[in-house]
């Protein structure tokens, strides 16, 4: 059974727009909205637009060390099967602990079969006869792959290579984009409860320092010796104070 994916590129989706096209879609990556899945799915496609290859998949670490399908180009079955193999099986894996490419791969070959005997049955069961897999790369550290499927035994040369290389760097600076948009996110989070509390605290040592008639210092001694004593974080014995929950000579008596 064979299952050509490929769609051609010519006229107006010359290679030339659809490059352009995918690194507007790179730009797009920099906005706070952004959808990496989606934006994954849609590069997988261009993959197959610009590169000829039947199906491809974009799959990334998790962190238990495995490997997790993020995005494909097409949502067929027997796709997403071959793609989920990988996650025990199959040139993905070796591709993620190696960080090498491994390209041009005869999945009828004997050396394919030995390898990864149950991903080149399943794949040979569903047309496909060769594979390509590209390591999405931080430095010499794998986060994930690039998998394309070719339906037809057509070797990709080293200009093809040096594409999906670059398409897989591409995947890749859109991931770390997000993640790092998502830990600054997490900073400001921690920065404004960081704020929050100092402004807490600085607001109970007053009040303390002006009903004890002692100093703010003393104040806050006290303070943190009744946060230690029962086991509470000082910016909540302080918001307590400052709201009236708790009382305050109780707090002095510790």
């Amino acid at each position: 059974m064979s299952h050509d994916l490929t769609r051609p590129v010519s006229g107006d989706t010359s290679r030339e727009r659809l490059l352009a096209e995918a690194f507007v879609e790179v730009a797009d990556s920099l906005t706070d909205d952004f959808d990496v899945v989606t934006f994954l799915q849609s590069l997988a496609v261009r993959c197959v637009e610009l590169l000829g290859v039947s199906a491809a998949g974009i799959m990334l670490a998790e962190p238990q060390g495995g490997l997790r399908l993020e995005a494909a180009s097409g949502e067929q079955t027997w796709v997403l099967d071959l793609f989920a193999l990988q996650q025990e099986e199959g040139p993905c894996l070796d591709c993620f602990r190696s960080g090498t490419a491994h390209t041009n791969i005869a999945l009828g070959g004997m050396e394919a079969i030995t390898a990864w005997p149950h991903f080149t049955a399943r794949a040979l069961e569903t047309g496909y006869e060769m594979a390509q897999v590209l390591p999405l790369r931080r430095g010499d550290q794998a986060l994930g792959t690039l998998n394309l499927l070719q339906a037809k035994p057509m070797v990709l040369g080293p200009d093809e290579i040096a594409l999906a290389q670059a398409l897989a760097d591409v995947a890749m600076i859109a991931i770390l984009q997000r993640r790092s948009l998502e830990q600054s996110e997490v900073e400001r989070g921690q920065l404004q409860d960081a704020l929050t509390s100092r402004i807490a605290i600085e607001q109970a040592k007053g009040v303390l320092a002006e009903r004890w008639k002692c100093t703010v210092d003393e104040a806050f001694v006290e303070l943190r010796r009744y946060a230690r004593a029962n086991r509470l974080r000082i910016a909540e014995c302080a918001r307590r104070v400052v709201e009236g929950e708790l009382d305050t000579e109780g707090i002095r008596r510790v």
